[in-house]
């Protein structure tokens, strides 16, 4: 059979990636390769448009099987398994065990129980939170503004006070003074204090091997607006830091490896995400391999991941599902050890009974109906893939070094440099939302146009999370989210209306058929984004006749669509027969601007637009604030 696979591969002849890209150069008929095809990321590399075997030939992990050091391929042998985690906001400890027990039902096999509000918990508590939960058989996680050691200890408490088999307990608690720094801006004890802190619950929790007390929250930079490499480098700096201060505190490496936990975010970047979480196993294991453990097992990453806030959004949020499904699958295909997928309304109100089952059943069916349980490393061998895995690796590596030659994570947290890194990126993916070369689509780019704000929702929505001390030391992280700016315009113009009238855009076209009805769609778009109300139009004879009918609709912004060729004549009749009554656009960046502009023509749309930029203005001319 071999034989005749090759006599039938012999027939083809070998084509180099030289002939290959000659061939693409050729199909691009005179564009530039590199401006057309490759993508230069956020990441600070570059990624070509097609892959090859011998672009491998640098990766040397290659021969290294799952479940093997340095676990790039993952720390499992046998499938690609991973914990359906569901969270429950806990007010009320009855309650909360009533809905953790439904859940259970239903297809979860991890619980998060989110302590919003500050609740001192003690082992009796505990009971009746995890009241009839079989703790060997589904994995339990505790998320608490405040209280952490007092959930940490009584948790660990009702454990060892029952009759459970320790070493199949498995569960996590979000202990991670470090990444709180960059949050509340101080150490609420001290850095000598977090460091006692997590020792502490480390020998406390001793015999309870898969407890894990130590997180690195490595989400909130992801959710600040980081890029894939610096939440990643960040979060391989602080978990570092937890190393060293805890050996040095007198914790062996091996104990301390075995009680930390991961929370990274997952975006919408599919391939980055799944690259980013085989990247940071490979580079963990390096890290801590370092510190001379006496089993390679020690050298795991173990990976909580949850969909991230920074790209979703409050209008069109039936979008954010399919947001978090293609996360959810980036977050199994690149070997997480647990998922969470947030309900698609979770960053606006409490998710009701709907959204949990809807983010539930996304994990449900990626296991169920597309068996990405199975499979171990699924992506493996994948020529993109695997050169986005190193890609990130090298990248990571030297962000890494950058902040231990600063002295560690501690101490390039004191010199703003993390936060500094942070708000450039966020700054940069601002600016590209702004101008949309970053779509999130209802927002900046295809908009419901019938959609307006109907309910009430809490104006802190609408705001970054600011959670600085009064007594802060250093300047915070602020998590928020990419679509806010545009959701504060759009929000305004929703409450403009419900006080009087919406906006009216209208399209006058005319002239060139494509070119009227390609500019129209656009124009459309555009204004819509702010909330306005749009009228297309099939064409006009005469402007007189267009600039007619637009006054008879009570138009308040009048826009010219048609061709570059006629606008040199028709902009200024257009412009002169609206005589000020309405805002007048024209939609393009005509070879004529400049001479428009002389003739007092001054609002131009096009694609490079800086959208926010111009809707505000927009709105300011329409007195919306």
């Amino acid at each position: 059979m071999a034989e005749k696979y090759n006599k039938l591969f012999e027939e083809f002849p070998p084509v180099t990636a030289e002939q290959w890209k000659a061939k693409v150069v050729a199909d691009l008929k005179g564009a530039d390769f590199d401006r057309k095809l490759v993508w230069r990321t956020n990441e600070g590399f570059s990624v070509q448009p097609f892959y090859r075997q011998e672009d491998l030939a640098k990766v040397n992990y290659l021969d290294t099987l799952p479940g093997e050091f340095p676990f790039v391929r993952g720390n499992k042998t046998n499938s690609n398994d991973w914990y359906v985690r569901q969270n429950i906001i806990v007010k009320d400890l009855n309650e909360a065990n009533k809905k953790a027990l439904e859940v259970l039902m239903k297809g979860v096999t991890s619980l998060g129980f989110v302590f919003n509000e500050c609740i001192n918990v003690s082992k009796d508590d505990m009971a009746v939170l995890l009241e009839n939960i079989c703790l060997e058989s589904v994995e339990v996680n505790f998320v608490a503004k405040c209280y952490v050691n007092k959930i940490a200890e009584a948790f660990a408490e009702y454990v060892l006070a029952g009759k459970w088999d320790l070493k199949n307990v498995v569960a996590s608690v979000a202990c991670d003074p470090f990444g709180n720094f960059l949050l509340y801006g101080r150490m609420k004890n001290g850095f000598d204090g977090s460091v006692e802190q997590v020792k502490n619950l480390i020998e406390r929790s001793a015999k309870m091997p898969k407890y894990r007390v130590i997180a690195v929250n490595a989400k909130n930079y992801g959710n600040a607006g980081a890029s894939v490499v610096q939440e990643l480098a960040f979060a391989l700096a602080q978990g570092a830091e937890y190393l060293s201060a805890l050996t040095e505190a007198g914790v062996e490496v091996d104990a301390a490896t075995e009680k930390m936990k991961f929370n990274f975010s997952v975006s919408a970047n599919y391939f980055m995400e799944i690259a980013k979480l085989r990247a940071g196993r490979m580079l963990w294991a390096q890290i801590v391999k370092a510190y001379a453990p006496k089993s390679d097992a020690s050298c795991k990453m173990y990976v909580h991941a949850e969909t991230g806030s920074w790209n979703k959004s409050i209008y069109d949020p039936y979008v954010n599902m399919l947001r978090t499904q293609t996360e959810a699958m980036s977050a199994a295909l690149g070997g997480a050890d647990s998922i969470t997928v947030l309900p698609f309304n979770a960053i606006f109100e409490e998710p009701t009974t709907f959204s949990d089952r809807i983010a539930r059943n996304q994990q449900l069916l990626l296991k169920e109906e597309s068996h990405f349980d199975k499979i171990v490393d699924p992506a493996a061998g994948s020529y993109y893939v695997e050169e986005l895995t190193a890609s990130i690796i090298d990248e990571t590596w030297k962000l890494f070094l950058a902040i231990q030659d600063k002295g560690g994570f501690v101490a390039a947290a004191k010199e703003s440099f993390i936060q500094a890194e942070v708000k450039k990126m966020a700054a940069k993916r601002d600016l590209n939302v702004a101008t949309r070369r970053e779509n999130i689509l209802g927002i900046n780019q295809f908009p419901n146009f019938t959609e307006a704000m109907t309910k009430e929702i809490d104006a802190a929505a609408f705001e970054a999370i600011d959670l600085t001390a009064e007594d802060a030391e250093i300047e915070t992280l602020k998590p928020y989210r990419g679509a806010m700016a545009f959701e504060r315009l759009r929000l305004a113009t929703d409450k403009f209306a419900k006080a009087g009238k919406r906006p009216l855009a209208f399209m006058l076209t005319i002239g060139n058929l494509n070119f009227r009805k390609a500019r129209a769609q656009f124009a459309c778009n555009f204004f819509a984004v702010a909330g306005y109300e749009v009228k297309d139009n099939n064409g006009f004879a005469t402007i007189e006749e267009g600039v007619a009918a637009a006054k008879a609709a009570g138009a308040d912004i009048v826009v010219l669509c048609s061709s570059d060729d006629e606008y040199a004549t028709l902009a200024p009749a257009a412009f002169d027969a609206i005589k000020g009554e309405a805002i007048f656009v024209v939609a393009g960046a005509p070879a004529c601007t400049d001479e428009l502009k002389a003739k007092g023509i001054e609002n131009f749309i096009h694609v490079k637009s800086n959208l926010l930029e111009d809707l505000t203005a927009y709105n300011a001319k329409l007195n919306i604030v």
